[in-house]
């Protein structure tokens, strides 16, 4: 109080001239200082500006495609969904329609609107917020790709310098392109492109008049001007666009009439990434580790891929209703089958355990000449379950396995016509190999021989079985194949030797390690779906083997090509051996157990096959162009109950896939190779066929080792 007692006084002694110079030089000062503070704070703000220098190089976060044979999206990679396109492609109604609505003087400014800067302070002043609104497109742009989302007046400076700089460097059209390519929709999506796809499952240069003005409308707030979280709002934002565009003369009343009654969206498009999952997934592990993670979902590469969506749609579709089928069978008659079950094998602890979870599947369709992989089922729902059973997958082959057999035992000299035993037999283990009961021929014999050692845990007994219980004796291999004979296979890797089925597997295509022992007849191995399928690939592919892919191309966003697919091929058999093994297998269609595909009414090839206590059931089938591979089973390897064994239930689904699948491709045979002669052939004796045989087949052979002897049973 004393000092300001003594400051009046002072002021009192002082003349009014005095009075006025000592005011002056207050003001001067305080003044001095406040500029000083401005250049200092603006000088600290100009500094921490970006520049715009690489606006030129801007590549904001790119969503990369996968397409299928056809250029049809399958799926996308992005973590922000955008595209970048030129103004051309953007259509005008777009353009105007954001002008109309968020910068009516977009054309006329340079760069900031301080009428609007200033109309929005006020609107904020009296709202109590913090440097919101008043913005031109060019500050928005500015603020979009280089300023942090903050709301402060240090930022709205920062911005305003920025849009002044842009404004200085780029072209109108320039700066409305990047706008439009970069602006948030909402949903994830970055650009008009990418907003498009999502809201209306279309290409932008399609956007009718009322879609432009549905997506200018959720510019200010996405989240809350949805059509799929608030369909009223988004119609009346449409609504407001479109008056504005009227406005400003941009369209007619009966133009805005017309878009103003438009359908809204109810839900996101499926156009991306609603089928082949699996498959992207396959795809993405591969591209994935050689690219990166930012290149692969932020780089807007293009991935081309051996797919096709035209297989792939109606494969998912079928397999899965038939599937979804046998569930509903399989609950029905669970409780009553288990309760038999237990009572019958009450005191069995190894009695059979059915599942009661839900039957898997997995499909997969390779192109026969090149590996081309043109449809892939991984599973029957991906969000349940990402374990891709076409590829990851390890079960038993079962019967599927044994044209590897039939293979092997051409490549000894056998021949369709020669004569194999589907008799009992037996093996013992002597610690080091499983070796053959000699003499042991018929069930009688068998039990004497292995009556001394039953109990003796360090002697091991092998008795194989066929499915039915019974032998057929002596026949040919042709019908040994066809019928599926559990004992002819034993006999002929007996014949051949275990290891040598092992190395065809091996060649033919499967990678997984083969057990080189006498049951690797029965496909007790394990392999996967598309190693099952690509080694079958191989005999039809007249011993070439080719190996699986489903990557084309790659590109990077300005389409230079990164990669480009080479077919990886093999010689892995002579051509005559393999068309020799797949004119046996063209039986198993027409006359053995997989016979209900013959209704294709085409040259066909294949193999059914279940394997032990029917934890797994397969059909892999082939044309000269197509193989195609199905497996069903459970993932916990419960058993298949199975009514009927002389059927095949994966062959009722793959044949109607492949109904869809080869309606429309020409109907060609196996082309014969030079080498090949064909002879009629008595079915039961292999030898050549007299006019009083009943059962003729026209065979091929190898040139050389046709018979010659004519049949001599009496029929």
């Amino acid at each position: 109080m004393d000092f300001i007692r003594r400051f009046l006084d002072y002021l009192d002694g002082l003349s009014a001239r005095e009075l006025v110079l000592k005011a002056v030089y207050l003001i001067g000062v305080v003044s001095a200082a406040g500029i000083l503070l401005a250049a200092v704070l603006m000088r600290k703000i100009l500094t921490d500006i970006p520049s715009i220098d690489k606006l030129d190089e801007y590549t904001p976060s790119l969503t990369t495609y996968v397409y299928d044979i056809n250029n049809q999206v399958i799926a996308e990679f992005s973590v922000e969904k955008r595209a970048m396109l030129p103004l051309s492609k953007i259509p005008v109604d777009m353009q105007n329609a954001v002008i109309a609505m968020e910068d009516r003087n977009f054309f006329r400014h340079w760069g900031i609107s301080p009428r609007g800067i200033m109309r929005a302070q006020l609107r904020n002043i009296i709202a109590h917020r913090r440097a919101a609104g008043g913005s031109t497109i060019t500050q928005q742009l500015s603020r979009g790709i280089f300023l942090k989302p903050e709301k402060s007046y240090v930022r709205k400076i920062k911005e305003i310098v920025l849009a002044l700089q842009i404004e200085r460097n780029f072209s109108k059209p320039e700066i409305l392109a990047l706008y439009l390519n970069q602006i948030f929709f909402g949903h994830g999506v970055y650009g008009v492109q990418s907003a498009s796809k999502l809201y209306f499952g279309k290409d932008v240069s399609e956007m009718t008049l009322g879609e432009c003005a549905l997506l200018t409308g959720l510019i200010p707030s996405p989240g809350n001007y949805s059509p799929f979280i608030n369909p009223e709002t988004a119609r009346h934002r449409r609504r407001l666009v479109l008056q504005r565009m009227r406005a400003e003369g941009y369209i007619t009343d009966k133009e805005a009439e017309a878009a103003a009654a438009e359908p809204i969206p109810a839900e996101k498009s499926t156009l991306l990434a609603s089928h082949a999952a699996y498959f992207v997934e396959y795809v993405r592990q591969q591209l994935e580790p050689k690219y990166g993670v930012a290149q692969l979902w932020k780089g807007g590469m293009k991935i081309y891929t051996t797919l096709d969506l035209a297989m792939q749609v109606p494969a998912e579709e079928i397999m899965e209703r038939h599937l979804a089928k046998y569930d509903q069978d399989a609950e029905k008659n669970r409780a009553a089958e288990d309760a038999k079950e237990k009572e019958e094998n009450k005191d069995d602890e190894d009695a059979v355990v059915r599942s009661s979870v839900s039957l898997q599947g997995a499909f997969v369709i390779l192109d026969t000449r090149t590996g081309a992989i043109k449809a892939m089922i991984g599973g029957r729902n991906y969000r349940d379950s990402k374990f891709n059973r076409v590829t990851q997958a390890a079960r038993q082959a079962g019967s599927t396995f044994k044209p590897l057999v039939w293979m092997a035992a051409l490549m000894n000299g056998y021949t369709p016509a020669s004569i194999v035993e589907d008799s009992p037999m037996a093996y013992y283990y002597d610690g080091k190999d499983w070796r053959l009961l000699e003499g042991a021929t018929d069930q009688y014999a068998i039990d004497l021989a292995i009556q001394p050692f039953v109990g003796n845990k360090d002697f091991k007994i092998w008795v194989p079985s066929d499915f039915d219980g019974k032998t057929q004796g002596r026949i040919t291999m042709r019908r040994g194949l066809e019928l599926s004979r559990n004992l002819a296979s034993i006999y002929l890797v007996t014949r051949v030797g275990p290891t040598l089925v092992a190395d065809v597997g091996h060649r033919a295509g499967i990678k997984r390690n083969l057990e080189a022992v006498p049951s690797i007849g029965l496909g007790t191995s394990l392999v996967s779906p598309i190693e099952m399928t690509s080694s079958f690939s191989t005999f039809a592919n007249g011993g070439i083997h080719a190996a699986p892919f489903g990557v084309l191309r790659v590109t990077d966003n300005s389409g230079r090509v990164l990669e480009e697919a080479v077919p990886e091929e093999t010689e892995s058999f002579s051509p005559q051996l393999s068309y020799v093994l797949v004119n046996m297998m063209k039986g198993v269609v027409q006359r053995g157990t997989g016979s209900y595909a013959s209704r294709l009414k085409r040259p066909m090839a294949g193999k059914t096959g279940t394997s032990q206590d029917s934890k797994d059931m397969w059909f892999i089938g082939m044309t000269p162009d197509l193989t195609a591979g199905a497996w069903m089973g459970y993932d916990d390897y419960g058993s298949i109950p199975i009514k009927d064994w002389t059927s095949s239930l994966t062959v009722a689904w793959w044949t109607e896939i492949m109904e869809s699948v080869l309606k429309d491709q020409p109907v060609r045979d196996f082309p014969v190779p030079e080498g090949i002669v064909f002879v009629t052939v008595d079915q039961e004796t292999g030898k050549l066929a007299l006019p009083t045989c009943k059962k003729k087949i026209l065979e091929s052979f190898m040139k050389g080792t046709e018979p010659k002897e004519f049949c001599d049973v009496q029929h």
